[in-house]
């Protein structure tokens, strides 16, 4: 059994033929949000519909982190190493604090709730960067039914002031995010309105140095399925999210090739002893494979 698809040979390059797509736990309803703690050995994970966070540690298993979990979705990593989540049913992001505590990072934006915030990234000055799309307020699902009181936007949380910026307005619902290694640009996929059929695409944007962004063009459109989440190797890569496991594009926008996953991928990250290990987490399950590529995530 082949778990790969290259369609430039390059992607031969990246991936072992003795390295198997490993199903490391099952039985969740929709798995996101996957995160990679390599001082505490473990993987934490959004099982969203569940209202709960998992915790996955090798040669252990898994255990629950949280529950309940405001119907957390995406999570990272800030540069102390707190966990940053991204909440649905609190309409909010938050910041464990290394003491167990929790902070409110934003709930509000122009004195009106925001949606329910999706996916989130660290850069290295300390911003907050998260998407707020309206996935998590327009069913019971995964959080609660309720009125939208704001667009769609990407914010930014300054790390000083706490001032909540929106930084781009024209998106229908943005999702998952990522900046690329050097920091210069940022990717952001448009995975359209709920019950609406719009155009879904990974948008690129250049970061100025002010720290606003430019540009905005189509990076590259998945298919089959839609770019939910996606994570850089160090070479510029990117291994994204799509309905039949996970692509990895070129820093040019061209497919490279596929791992192939048996249910539809949500979101990746890389982990392990190197960063080379890459953590699926996919509708109802938690996948890992090892690749010869590292994460550029940090920390």
């Amino acid at each position: 059994m082949s778990f790969f698809e290259a369609v430039d040979p390059k992607f031969n390059q990246f991936v072992m033929g003795n390295a198997p797509v490993k199903q490391l736990a099952s039985g969740f309803d929709w798995t996101e949000g996957p995160v990679w703690f390599g001082d505490a050995n473990c993987l934490l994970f959004s099982d969203i519909p569940n209202n709960r966070i998992m915790r996955w540690t090798p040669n252990v298993g898994i255990s629950t982190y949280r529950e309940p979990s405001n119907f957390a979705n995406g999570h990272t990593r800030d540069r102390q190493g707190r966990l940053i989540s991204c909440e649905h049913g609190g309409r909010r992001v938050t910041r464990t604090e290394l003491d167990g505590t929790t902070t409110v990072v934003a709930d509000r934006y122009d004195g009106k709730r925001l949606n329910s915030p999706n996916d989130v990234v660290v850069k290295s000055d300390g911003s907050i960067w998260f998407t707020d799309p309206h996935y998590g307020i327009m069913t019971n699902y995964e959080g609660f039914r309720s009125e939208q009181e704001q667009p769609c936007y990407l914010y930014r949380v300054d790390p000083a002031s706490g001032e909540i910026s929106a930084m781009v307005t024209d998106a229908n619902c943005p999702n998952g995010l990522a900046f690329s290694p050097d920091e210069s640009k940022l990717y952001m996929a448009d995975t359209g309105r709920m019950f609406q059929d719009d155009p879904t695409h990974i948008r690129v944007f250049d970061v100025l140095e002010n720290g606003s962004l430019s540009g905005g063009d189509v990076f590259h459109v998945v298919s089959p399925g839609v770019s939910d989440g996606f994570r850089f190797d160090t070479d510029g890569n990117l291994w994204t999210s799509a309905a039949d496991g996970v692509h990895c594009i070129s820093p040019n926008g061209q497919l490279l090739g596929k791992i192939l996953v048996p249910e539809v991928v949500s979101n990746i990250c890389f982990g392990g002893r190197g960063k080379h290990v890459l953590f699926i987490t996919a509708t109802t399950s938690l996948y890992s494979i090892a690749l010869n590529r590292q994460g550029a995530q940090t920390p």
